[in-house]
């Protein structure tokens, strides 16, 4: 009996990974959900939305954003990361993912751990904007005057832990100013208030604030790369006016852990491919960025030093959520 059972787990185990095997060689069967973890209209939700359009066509499935907002991009990603590991749940990930495991004490995940690394997609900067009525024109200038009305600043951001909250925060602590902190769910419902003056800067993604630059609707002070970019060449890094300061932004696509590796290099060949696209690559020069192509070994080490480098950002500006 015993070597009857035996037998019977050996077959079940044989048949079950060829069973894996042939989903992963058929992969996709049916559509692909991408989770962004911000509302919809925002840089984040533009770059993923043109990243689904391209691989949709590649891999013959519809790739179809779900916007999940919340807790500076956890939800979506405990989301992604609770998900059956067969490559038709995934998640656009970004810097805000990265800074999450210092910022937040009470994570229910580790994001390095428990997901796979599928590949990255883009790189781009953030861009400090203000309100036209906002008196200042330079970096230097808004310094000055948030020195002059101390505690009187609102600073925007699209919640708490993401890219744009942690540039505002570094951006504070190098510079001594004092500024509030005002969350939102997604870039769509700040740029209203910031128009508006009820928030007074935002340290927003290029892809979404930029158009509102060229409309005459915001100012643009500086970006958040170490250096001018080239495309946009007249507005200063802000490392101009205060040395040593940078916080580049990216985007990439992970999976749940456990997801074959048939189906992460599927994705991930699918992916590049998008990526080399020169109709792509001019949409991304458009929105601000550059494409960014890696292996999964190589996104998953960018996730790992920038996971690093922003707990180092934390702890410098002594920030946390419980």
């Amino acid at each position: 009996m015993a070597r009857l059972l035996a037998a019977i787990a050996a077959l079940a185990a044989i048949f079950g990974a060829e069973s894996t095997a042939g989903a992963a060689t058929n992969y996709p069967t049916r559509p692909v959900q991408l989770i962004v973890g911000f509302a919809a209209g925002g840089g984040t939700d533009t770059v993923a939305r043109l990243l689904a359009e391209w691989v949709s066509r590649d891999l013959g499935q519809k790739f179809v954003i779900e916007n999940r907002p919340g807790m500076g991009g956890n939800l979506a990603a405990q989301s992604v990361i609770n998900a059956p590991p067969d490559g038709y749940t995934l998640l656009f990930a970004g810097p805000n993912n990265a800074i999450a495991q210092s910022l937040y004490k009470k994570l229910p995940f580790d994001f390095t751990r428990d997901t796979a690394p599928v590949g990255g997609v883009m790189r781009l900067t953030n861009l400090m904007v203000v309100p036209p009525s906002l008196p200042v024109r330079t970096v230097q200038e808004f310094i000055d005057y948030a020195k002059a009305h101390p505690g009187k600043l609102s600073m925007g951001s699209t919640g708490h832990g993401t890219s744009v909250h942690l540039s505002g925060e570094l951006f504070k602590a190098m510079t001594k100013i004092e500024m509030v902190h005002v969350p939102y769910r997604g870039a769509s419902l700040v740029y209203p208030d910031l128009m508006n003056g009820n928030v007074h800067v935002l340290f927003g993604n290029l892809t979404g604030a930029i158009e509102f630059v060229r409309a005459g609707r915001l100012r643009a002070l500086g970006i958040t790369a170490a250096k001018r970019w080239s495309e946009l060449p007249d507005i200063p890094a802000i490392a101009e006016t205060v040395p040593g300061y940078e916080a580049d932004v990216w985007y990439g696509v992970v999976a749940p852990k456990g997801t074959p590796p048939e189906i992460l290099a599927r994705l991930n060949a699918a992916i590049n491919a998008a990526l080399a696209d020169p109709n792509l690559i001019a949409r991304f020069v458009e929105a601000g960025g550059v494409p960014m192509p890696m292996n999964p070994n190589e996104f998953g080490k960018l996730v790992s030093d920038e996971t690093e480098k922003w707990r180092k950002v934390v702890e410098f500006a002594g920030v946390s959520v419980d």
